[in-house]
């Protein structure tokens, strides 16, 4: 199927609504789309219910954040929202990014940058607060010129990330709370991980042993090689091959579209 396994929505740092991201995919011709909002599934049942009205399969997702690498995620395909382990773990960790919210506060005026925290809690609208959303305020009060350079001078720096990191989950806890909701796991965008090609064999090895199911194969900006390493892990592996955009909506991520990836999805749904 022409399909997105990997997109957000304002249920965490998105730009669309569940609605209007169903709406714009279907528009572009997607016949599916896995909803996969960071360390929630908030969004899930309206985003069901608007594939049913526009005619789009939408598969239940969530991208959970592991604890071993600052940018390490595993995506969850199929799962039950209301499951107890992978529920309990949402509630944790939201509490951890609620907390992260108030150290980045403080982290910023350090740096000389003071913005209110109830125009970023007003912007995430009572849901999710992520780095995006104090990206934007940062864009707001004239600190920075666009997200990108939000990020790259203050929210994804090595001291931010020593400084303001949020507690996470070990990766094959994040593994389990997802196969125990009746999900499928996929490693997302490897890359981003920032490991060698050996050290990424190994880590690979690690998950297979947890149960993961999947890499995602397929992103906007892997090089050549890099699609070919994480294809050759999954066939060593034997694992399944996801793909995505990472799709946030063009104010979060200027440049990054929807992606029309003709995908076997049979063993997701």
């Amino acid at each position: 199927m022409v399909a997105d396994l990997h997109t957000h929505s304002t249920a965490s740092d998105g730009q669309y609504t569940p609605t209007e991201l169903i709406r714009l995919a279907k528009k572009q011709g997607l016949e599916a789309l896995a909803l996969t909002d960071h360390d929630t599934t908030d969004g899930l049942s309206e985003a069901i219910q608007a594939g049913e009205q526009f005619g789009l399969r939408v598969i239940r997702g969530i991208e959970l954040s592991a604890r071993e690498y600052p940018t390490y995620h595993i995506l969850g395909y199929g799962i039950d929202p209301a499951a107890p382990a992978l529920a309990a773990l949402c509630r944790e960790m939201r509490e951890g990014r609620d907390q992260r919210s108030l150290r980045i506060i403080d982290y910023l005026r350090d740096k000389g940058v003071d913005i209110p925290l109830a125009e970023v809690e007003a912007l995430a609208g009572g849901r999710i607060v992520g780095r995006p959303h104090f990206a934007q305020v940062l864009v707001w009060h004239g600190y920075v010129s666009s997200n990108r350079e939000a990020f790259d001078r203050y929210l994804d720096t090595v001291e931010f990330h020593e400084r303001v990191e949020r507690s996470k989950p070990p990766a094959r806890v994040c593994v389990e709370a997802i196969k125990a909701a009746g999900g499928k796991a996929s490693l997302a965008h490897p890359y981003q991980i920032g490991v060698g090609d050996e050290a990424l064999e190994t880590l690979v090895r690690g998950l297979a042993e947890y149960g993961i199911d999947a890499i995602e194969c397929y992103y906007p900006k892997y090089s050549p090689e890099q699609q070919a390493l994480y294809l050759r892990l999954t066939e060593q592996f034997h694992l399944h091959v996801t793909g995505g955009s990472d799709f946030h909506g063009e104010r979060v991520k200027p440049g990054v579209e929807l992606a029309k990836l003709e995908l076997d999805i049979d063993w997701l749904i």
